[in-house]
């Protein structure tokens, strides 16, 4: 049995009269999103989606405006239904659900973030954390300790009774966030939740994010427009292009190697310091010394992890000439050179 909390298997969405027309056409004559427009006046919105979100990961997808990635988040808990494909949550076939166990699943599972809050102005902060559990039939009672609960988690102990209005944007998203995390979903579904905020208000909510879903283990789908905050929130990013994902991977992984032209434009002016580790540059023990003879004493030379980034292995290369010795349990495991370094950092070739 799958361990993951999410997954998605060839989800395809397309908009339009004809779509059924135009996804056996798809199938048939592996027809492109232009074609399928010219002949059947449909759109395709998101092409064979598939990829799966294991408990407690965050899962970042990106991409520029109109790629596809609000419209696929949207199939998770179904507020869109898709052409063709499948999606599980908890192994379950959420296409098959009826009314009532869709409607319980929402309500129970699944918390939403988006970056318009749409908070009831006329009700408190308290009610408006409660309202989804109002309508679920729960007492007052409950839901308040429940709204004040969640208002702790997010950093807002004591504001239960202000009006939105009397909140700054940074805060109101903070009780959108406490909205979602009152029924204790097991899946958060973040739709660009803090790209509207000022950059140091929003560094310092992705900050409290991260903490609370280290503590929290909030399986997420986190949806944005901006690389760098894909690589600070993500423990995965599935980067899209006219509805398709084109490569899924650490932030390590999609700089080191960008899947196409496409990738490597939105990485070009990423910072490869915190993000590429030793492991990925080194030369093997077997293949440095073929080069340039046998290593000296270990002790002369400065020593790394695999997991060490090229910020470390730059701060140990200055002021010697010697090589870093990579060490993994005490054993040496590759090298890292000077030229290796510079190559690491300019994204060439540990050859």
């Amino acid at each position: 049995m799958s361990d993951a909390v999410l997954e998605l298997e060839g989800v395809w969405k397309v908009f339009g009269d004809r779509a059924a027309e135009a996804m056996k056409a798809i199938r048939a004559e592996g027809i492109g999103k232009a074609e399928v427009l010219e002949r059947f006046q449909a759109v395709v919105g998101v092409k064979d989606a598939s990829f799966s979100v294991k408990k407690g990961e965050i899962f970042c997808l990106m991409g520029l405006s109109g790629s596809g990635k609000s419209t696929l988040v949207r199939h998770i808990n179904r507020l869109i239904d898709p052409t063709a494909g499948t999606i599980r949550i908890l192994g379950e076939d959420i296409g098959k659900m009826k009314t009532e166990p869709l409607r319980a699943l929402r309500a129970t599972k699944i918390g939403m973030v988006f970056q318009n809050m749409a908070l009831l102005p006329h009700r408190s902060v308290r009610d408006n954390i409660g309202f989804a559990l109002e309508l679920r039939g729960m007492d007052a009672y409950h839901r308040s300790q429940l709204a004040d609960q969640a208002l702790e988690k997010v950093s807002l102990h004591g504001y239960g009774d202000r009006l939105p209005s009397e909140l700054s944007g940074g805060m109101q998203q903070r009780v959108g966030l406490a909205r979602a995390l009152a029924a204790d979903p097991e899946i958060l579904l973040m739709d660009e939740p803090f790209s509207a905020l000022d950059p140091l208000i929003r560094r310092n909510l992705q900050d409290e994010f991260l903490g609370l879903s280290a503590n929290l283990k909030k399986t997420t789908v986190f949806i944005t427009h901006d690389l760098d905050e894909a690589i600070r929130m993500g423990d995965r990013i599935g980067i899209m292009k006219d509805g398709e994902i084109v490569q899924i991977g650490t932030a390590e992984d999609i700089v080191t190697a960008p899947a196409d032209d496409y990738v490597a434009d939105f990485v070009a002016g990423i910072s490869r310091l915190k993000l590429v580790s030793a492991a990925k540059i080194m030369t093997g023990v077997a293949e440095h010394e073929a080069k340039h003879g046998a290593i000296a004493t270990d002790a002369d030379h400065p020593c790394a992890k695999p997991d060490d980034d090229l910020d470390k292995l730059v701060s140990l290369s200055t002021g010697t000439d010697l090589s870093v010795l990579i060490k993994d349990g005490g054993a040496t495991v590759g090298v890292v050179t000077k030229d290796t370094l510079l190559r690491g950092l300019q994204g060439g070739s540990n050859s």
